[in-house]
């Protein structure tokens, strides 16, 4: 809790340094802030307004792939992104700091911003090793000095290592030595003499604190040995050596020989090499030779990652006495890096009237070597309208420098190369492709000057009916073309409510079913505008001729047929071949070949006796009529039209075969109707008769139990009588009149689409009366 308490104080007292020169702006911040913690007001620092960074599309520019701190337009200020490791960070580099650029555009504007991060107590100090052990002759003398292992703390400045404590001091007392690259060697001095007789074993804490609040420390464990005899340490010829190898130099590079004596001999004398270095990448790096002290290279050399190195050396003798030394190693930079082309803003298109010196992209160029090696040049092809002009901190800005048009030339490639001025000297490009925009002067221009497009009737809603299309010779936005339907009417009606016509393909569908026999064309103007600003436009006129389909069958106007009647036509005996009996008249309200008509005979009760005209319908006899011919005769005309697939309709002619109407009557009462209409009658009458008797079982039940009731009522047994409900038939009658029937007789003609249903009234009220007595006989054996 303390330390959480320390952090926030730290994040409130936090002193922001700003500095607004040149477009340059600098904070300082502590360490391990919350995400989205406030870093800095940059548009307040920079003089600008908040409304300038959203119009201008404000952004952070950094060159590492890490982005730490984050732009908040809206309020124009700097916020924590990601937590920050000052010692991932920059690990033992003071100061540590980030720096980035923020990018304006419209017009483009850049301004560098340094973020400098402070140290907060939050690394221990730590020891490589929790224990080390010491073999010490019970010989060496008082001021004798061993060399510990130093703790290492990741912080910095005050928060870094600030001193060392060894406990029990019996015989041993700590001593620190001040190096000059600032950090301390830890040794252990012999302040009284060991005698192995009464210890033969010590043990000692040594205990490494730092300096931040709260205060945080680390131990390790020295176990002693105490030996015999061993008088004498081994001494390095130098306390520090100096070594230099070039980047990239192979694995088994020899970099540096040290060496050390002993005054001892035999065992005691013999000397062990070794590196001490921990928490860093020096033994990754770098190895030693136990007995020659050969500084031999295992890993690779970078000199854009570390510049020198800092060896720290062992020399120990058999007895545990140890001296150590340094081995300061220098890198020497080659050029093995290629300038890195970084493009941090770019246009793809440019209007064709841009204006002189108008920014088209904004690079940066980074090469990660040093001195010649890092100087970079950078150059555009020639031919071209544009140029690079270069501005602080290796930033380029490609500007245009002479006026553009887009007729000569839509688009540009252009190849920027960069080159630093290292031996051999190194290169990159990159090819930035420019589009110029056109302005919109061009109307879309249809493929004709009109249109004309047929559609087949009673077709499907939403049918498309043909496409019309229009060019317009702008670009892009420009030569976008929309369609739209004009308004006007057809008929009275909205023509939309006729047709439709795609926005963007131009397709025109229909929107209704279209009846030819209701309308045969109809007109409409087709607009196709462009998406320019204004936008442009052109109309052109469409027709749509409607084709007629076979949807409609024959329509027999002559003979009626009747449902309930029968209607005759009379032919004397004494008939001529070709004698005009009656004629069928039927119409087709299609048009063209689907209104095309042709008459056929289907059944005949004498197919020798009659034929039907073709072409015109009519009915005449093909023989001579004889006495043997029955008087009744049925003929079933057909009438087809001439579409695909073809319709028809049928229609029945009754022929009475007599001289007189007398012989007709003898014979109509036996005329056998058309079956299915007898069916029908007797199908109506037995289910009038069925319903009659359920009434009359109905009301016969309601009577009886009135009656039981009222008899319960007066308790009087066995003198209920029942009343006798007559039954008379529906529409019963009496009338068996006959009549003769009159020389002439008149039709009313009546159209149906069906001839057996047909209604037919007769003038003559004795026709009437014959009918309805012939068709009544069939149910009554008292008939005539």
């Amino acid at each position: 809790k303390k330390e959480t308490m320390t952090r926030q104080v730290l994040l409130f007292i936090c002193v922001l340094s700003v500095g607004s020169v040149l477009g340059q702006v600098s904070y300082t911040i502590p360490e391990e802030m919350a995400k989205g913690s406030l870093v800095g007001n940059i548009a307040h620092d920079l003089g600008l307004q908040t409304k300038r960074l959203t119009s201008g599309k404000a952004r952070i520019f950094t060159r590492d792939s890490d982005q730490y701190i984050e732009l908040n337009r809206e309020r124009g200020v700097l916020l924590v992104k990601e937590r920050i490791d000052r010692e991932a960070l920059c690990r033992q580099t003071t100061p540590c700091a980030l720096h980035f650029q923020i990018i304006l555009e419209n017009p483009m504007e850049f301004y560098t911003v340094t973020v400098q991060i402070t140290d907060i107590n939050d690394n221990a100090p730590t020891f490589e090793k929790n224990e080390m052990r010491f073999k010490i002759s019970e010989s060496a003398v008082i001021g004798a000095k061993f060399v510990l292992k130093r703790a290492v703390d990741l912080d910095v400045g005050i928060n870094d290592l600030k001193s060392y404590e060894l406990k029990p001091t019996d015989n041993f007392a700590l001593k620190l030595h001040n190096n000059a690259d600032g950090n301390k060697n830890v040794e252990m001095v012999l302040q009284k003499p060991l005698d192995r007789e009464k210890q033969e074993q010590i043990s000692l804490v040594l205990t490494a604190v730092d300096g931040g609040e709260p205060q945080m420390s680390g131990t390790m464990l020295i176990v002693i040995t105490v030996l015999d005899v061993n008088d004498n340490a081994p001494v390095f010829t130098q306390q520090t050596y100096k070594a230099t190898v070039t980047e990239n130099s192979p694995k088994g590079t020899v970099v540096a020989t040290v060496t050390a004596s002993d005054a001892d001999q035999g065992s005691n004398g013999k000397i062990t090499y070794s590196i001490t270095n921990t928490l860093d990448d020096v033994g990754r790096v770098f190895e030693i030779n136990e007995e020659s002290g050969e500084v031999t290279l295992i890993g690779n050399i970078d000199f854009e990652e570390s510049r020198n190195y800092q060896i720290n050396l062992l020399a120990s003798d058999e007895g545990g006495l140890t001296d150590s030394s340094k081995l300061i190693v220098d890198v020497q930079d080659v050029n093995d890096n290629k300038p890195e082309i970084n493009i941090m803003s770019k246009s793809t298109v440019i209007s064709e009237d841009a204006k002189l010196n108008t920014v088209v992209t904004m690079i940066n160029i980074e090469d990660r070597d040093s001195g010649e090696n890092g100087n970079v040049r950078c150059f555009i092809n020639d031919n071209i309208p544009f140029t690079l002009k270069a501005s602080t901190n290796n930033f380029y800005s490609l500007v245009t420098d002479s006026d553009l048009d887009r007729e000569r030339a839509s688009e540009y490639n252009i190849s920027v190369t960069c080159s630093d001025e290292g031996v051999p000297s190194l290169s990159s490009s990159v090819t930035l492709t420019l589009q110029i925009s056109d302005v919109n002067d061009n109307a879309p221009v249809f493929e004709r000057s009109s249109y004309e497009a047929y559609i087949v009737e009673n077709n499907t809603p939403g049918l498309s009916i043909f496409t019309v299309r229009a060019k317009d010779a702008d670009w892009n936005q420009n030569a976008r073309v929309s369609y739209i339907l004009e308004d006007s009417s057809v008929n009275g009606v909205p023509v939309s409510s006729y047709v439709s016509v795609s926005a963007d393909s131009g397709v025109i569908h229909a929107v209704r079913s279209f009846d030819y026999e209701q309308i045969k064309d109809f007109h409409f103007r087709v607009k196709a505008q462009d998406g320019g600003s204004p936008p442009l436009s052109s109309n052109v006129s469409v027709k749509i001729i409607i084709q007629d389909q076979n949807d409609n069958p024959p329509q027999v106007l002559y003979p009626v047929q009747t449902g309930g009647s029968l209607v005759a036509e009379m032919v004397p005996r004494s008939a001529d071949v070709g004698y005009l009996v009656t004629k069928v008249v039927a119409v087709d309200v299609d048009s063209g070949q689907n209104a095309w008509l042709s008459y056929k005979l289907q059944k005949a009760t004498d197919r020798a006796l009659f034929e039907v005209g073709l072409q015109n319908g009519e009915i005449r006899t093909i023989r001579q009529v004889t006495d043997k011919d029955a008087v009744k005769q049925r003929l079933t005309v057909i009438v087809e039209d001439n579409g695909q697939p073809s319709r028809s309709a049928t229609v029945i002619v009754n022929v009475a075969v007599a001289d007189s109407f007398p012989e007709v009557l003898s014979e109509f009462t036996d005329f056998p109707d058309d079956k299915e209409y007898n069916d029908n009658l007797t199908f109506y009458l037995v289910l009038a008769l069925a319903v009659v008797s359920f009434l009359f079982i109905t009301c016969l039940v309601v009577i009886i139990s009135v009656k039981i009731y009222r008899w319960r009522q007066s308790r009087v047994l066995y003198h209920s009588s029942l009343p006798v409900i007559p039954y008379y038939p529906p529409r019963y009658s009496d009338t068996l009149g006959t009549g003769t029937l009159p020389h002439v007789y008149n039709y009313e003609v009546c159209r149906t689409t069906d001839s057996r249903r047909s209604d037919c009234k007769f003038v003559d009220v004795d026709i009437l009366t014959f009918i309805f007595h012939a068709h009544t006989c069939k149910f009554d054996d008292d008939c005539m």
